[in-house]
């Protein structure tokens, strides 16, 4: 293994790129994986192009621990969980008490294919945005779930990989705060103008926080972490 690299789950949102930035200021090889599973829109996929190049272009420290960038084709996902992500449909609780964005096993998943991708380039640490303390109450977001999934992932390949996720317990306005300690306003900038967590695809609407629709669930979350993070630095 080479424990100086490492591979992050990358989705152009503001939770993946801030983890990516994090990922670049500690190891000294760092790759990207994104994952196609026939989300509703495709800005998700085109802001993570975007932003990558922007990393590129404007932190030149990290230019050089950016590695390559890798895409898992996972069409079938979308089919099978017919979500609010996945198709075009109304955003509310379910039965089961969960947004109807939720995509069951999707980080179950998407670690899993991370793994076997780090597996063949001898990457064992695993680097995702999820979060437990300001988030929609996803299963597959909890520090439990993915503990287990490390022991199970470690077990079933007989390698011992790691899962880190820098956001486990931090909130969103933490969030906007870790990303202007790591890379200042330029980094800031990039995530405002570039990234992209609205679950229904708008770029038409440019708020203080970035671009949305301002109202979907993800839109929710990062306008009020803005606003308190905002509030607290001002």
């Amino acid at each position: 293994m080479t424990p100086a690299s490492a591979l992050v789950l990358f989705s152009g949102g503001q939770d993946s790129t801030v983890c990516l930035a994090w990922a670049l200021e500690r190891f000294e090889t760092v790759e990207t994986v994104g994952f196609a599973y026939g989300q509703r829109h495709g800005v998700e996929l085109a802001s993570r192009k975007r932003v990558l190049e922007l990393i590129r272009a404007r932190f030149p420290r990290w230019a050089a621990r950016l590695g390559d960038d890798h895409i898992v084709e996972m069409a079938e996902l979308g089919r099978l969980s017919e979500t609010a992500l996945t198709r075009e449909s109304q955003i509310e609780l379910t039965a089961a008490g969960l947004p109807s964005t939720f995509v069951p096993g999707r980080n179950l998943l998407f670690f899993t294919y991370a793994a076997a991708l780090g597996y063949r380039r001898a990457m064992a640490t695993l680097i995702g945005g999820m979060c437990e303390t300001d988030y929609s109450g996803y299963p597959d977001c909890r520090d439990a779930t993915l503990r287990a999934l490390e022991r199970a992932i470690s077990l079933g390949m007989e390698r011992a990989f790691s899962i880190e996720t820098p956001l486990m317990r931090v909130d969103k306005a933490g969030t906007w705060a870790m990303a202007h300690e790591i890379g200042g306003q330029p980094l800031v900038d990039l995530i405002v103008e570039h990234s992209h967590s609205c679950y229904l695809g708008d770029r038409t609407r440019r708020h203080d926080w970035g671009y949305g629709c301002g109202t979907c669930p993800a839109c929710e979350l990062r306008a009020k972490g803005w606003e308190k993070w905002q509030s607290g630095t001002s």
